[in-house]
């Protein structure tokens, strides 16, 4: 095997294996000792490695022969600065914080958004007090939100908390419940979406309903409302609302299970193939509304420290309470 220039300056790193070998992690750090094994474990888990144009997600599997790709981000700042956020503040005491996340806001630095995040913001908010578990580029964070996504957010200021939150999101031993504004609606009216769940092998950036490989994902859905339904009989409408409870925590696991139903999220550049009706267009248009119609609405645990049981419920942000109340006037 070979590969061409120093796999320590050339993105992407592009990795010759002659023939057969031992798991394909293994092989390609022999070819490329600048990255650990951990590291291209890592990078495999994110879709960032390809053999041939075509996205791996096995690292034990056995290495062939090949031309393979690693796609390598560039490095983020390892210390997130502090910055004056303002942060809507549902509950607070020495041990965690619960936060309201706008849409827009990551949840911590990464290639592409290196600050402005929930974590600066914690950092300005809570100083010193912040748990460290998480490292240096994630304190205090033990589950996250996609950044198009608004809604309840638990954070760790003490390392008991964090360990124990962490515990109670391995279990999923934690009520979480989105709000959804759809295309059409998913059918039946209520179900469970229980499917394996894993980086799509035609785009290393998105997730996909997988037959094989990848993680057990579950989500309990149900159908509130549904808008602009025609007068023929049996006709889906345009758009429904959806509530969605979470028993798994995979990547994108509510859009990528709705739109696995034929019923994307609104507003979901991602994972909304097809286009809504003209009348629900007009009505993103109207409402403002930039992003994925998707708000983590409901968020409850036993807290970590005390026992005591909490449990917080936000309303839908402006843009998605205005999308629906044009919706249900169609």
């Amino acid at each position: 095997m070979n590969f061409d220039d120093d796999c320590a300056v050339t993105e992407p790193l592009r990795i010759h294996v002659g023939a057969a070998g031992p798991r394909l992690d293994k092989t390609l750090a022999d070819a490329c000792p600048t990255l650990s094994r951990a590291r291209l474990q890592a990078l495999i888990a994110d879709g960032a490695v390809t053999l041939n144009g075509i996205v791996l997600a096995n690292g034990s599997a056995k290495a062939v022969a090949g031309d393979y790709e690693i796609a390598v981000p560039p490095i983020a700042s390892a210390t997130p600065v502090p910055q004056s956020i303002p942060l809507v503040v549902l509950y607070e005491d020495d041990d965690l914080i619960v936060i309201d996340k706008p849409a827009g806001m990551a949840a911590h630095p990464a290639p592409g958004t290196p600050d402005g995040t929930l974590v600066n913001a914690l950092l300005h908010h809570c100083g010193a007090s912040l748990s460290g578990i998480g490292g240096v580029a994630r304190p205090g964070i033990v589950h996250r939100l996609d950044k198009d996504t608004s809604g309840v957010m638990v954070a760790a200021k003490s390392d008991r908390a964090h360990s124990g939150l962490s515990r109670l999101f391995a279990a999923h031993d934690i009520e979480r419940t989105y709000i959804a504004l759809t295309r059409g609606a998913p059918s039946p009216a209520r179900g469970r979406i229980e499917t394996l769940i894993g980086r799509s092998a035609s785009d290393r950036k998105k997730m996909a309903v997988l037959k094989s490989g990848g993680r057990n994902a579950i989500t309990d859905y149900l159908v509130q409302a549904r808008f602009a339904v025609p007068a023929k009989a049996g006709a889906a409408p345009l758009a429904a609302r959806v509530a969605c409870t979470l028993h798994t925590g995979r990547t994108h696991q509510i859009r990528v299970h709705l739109a696995s139903k034929g019923s994307p999220i609104l507003g979901d550049a991602t994972y909304g193939s097809g286009s809504p009706a003209v009348s629900v267009r007009a009505a993103i248009a109207q409402s403002g509304l930039t992003r994925q119609a998707l708000h983590a609405s409901v968020l409850g645990f036993v807290h970590p420290v005390t026992g005591a049981p909490l449990r917080f419920e936000t309303p839908l942000p402006a843009d998605m309470a205005c999308l629906e109340s044009i919706l249900a006037a169609l």
